[in-house]
């Protein structure tokens, strides 16, 4: 199952901060099992989301250089509150080193003026490109559809 947790960018600062949210919705896969009772978006997923709009940051920073940006430690995960169906999740995400091959950030998340996750991490960012020729293409294709994804995520909003 692959997550989309950022839904749209409302700020970004280039190579310094993020601003991005996630509406959750009823509609959501894992809210069936997380929990049957009382669904509320889990919180390795609030974490997910910080690391998603980090690598938002890191693409537009590095003018989409590389093809693969993961989450690669995160520490001082706290988490303070749920977001449930209905909610939006406003993830909020500054730099602290960005480099060629890695980033560190520091992140909060917040539900209705909140505060729900909070978290230092850091990204490790590659090309696929670098395996070998026989990646290069796939890692072409990969950085295209990051471009797009991200023209459509950053583009204003009417209302």
């Amino acid at each position: 199952m692959k997550f989309g947790l950022v839904d749209r960018i409302v700020e970004l600062t280039r190579g310094e901060r993020i601003v991005a949210v996630k509406a959750v919705s009823a509609a959501e896969e894992y809210l069936g099992d997380h929990f049957p009772t009382f669904p509320v978006l889990p919180g390795v997923l609030m974490l997910e989301a910080l690391a998603e709009a980090a690598a938002w940051l890191v693409r537009d920073a590095q003018d989409f250089a590389t093809s693969i940006i993961l989450l690669r430690e995160a520490k001082n995960v706290t988490y303070k509150s749920f977001v449930k169906p209905g909610n939006l999740l406003r993830v909020e995400a500054t730099c602290r080193r960005l480099a060629d091959d890695s980033s560190d950030f520091a992140g909060v998340g917040y539900c209705n003026q909140k505060e729900v996750v909070k978290a230092r991490f850091s990204l490790v960012h590659f090309g696929l490109g670098q395996r070998g020729p026989a990646w290069a293409a796939i890692e072409q294709r990969i950085k295209a559809d990051a471009r797009k994804a991200f023209a459509c995520l950053s583009q204003p909003r009417a209302g």
